[in-house]
């Protein structure tokens, strides 16, 4: 097989891991009885969940003795 194909069939079996794995989320829900069984869509892989990052600053004392990130300590020199 070519690297094409593998990745095609890769992805179809994906796609039906996904399904298979809803329809067991919807069958567990139903037995539990949490709720109505519905088709709903499978959530995406891969598709990041939104996180709300507040516009109020952030309080400086976490930033107290910190390094600049790749610059080092402040009174050391790189090699």
């Amino acid at each position: 097989m070519s690297q094409q194909e593998d990745l095609t069939a890769i992805k179809q079996r994906l796609d039906e891991l996904v399904q298979r794995v809803g329809e067991l989320e919807r069958t567990v829900d139903q037995l539990r009885g949490t709720g109505p069984v519905t088709a709903a869509e499978p959530k995406q892989a891969g598709s990041p969940e939104l996180v709300t990052i507040p516009d109020a600053p952030y309080n400086h004392a976490l930033w107290t003795d910190s390094d600049d990130e790749g610059l080092g300590a402040r009174d050391r020199h790189a090699p």
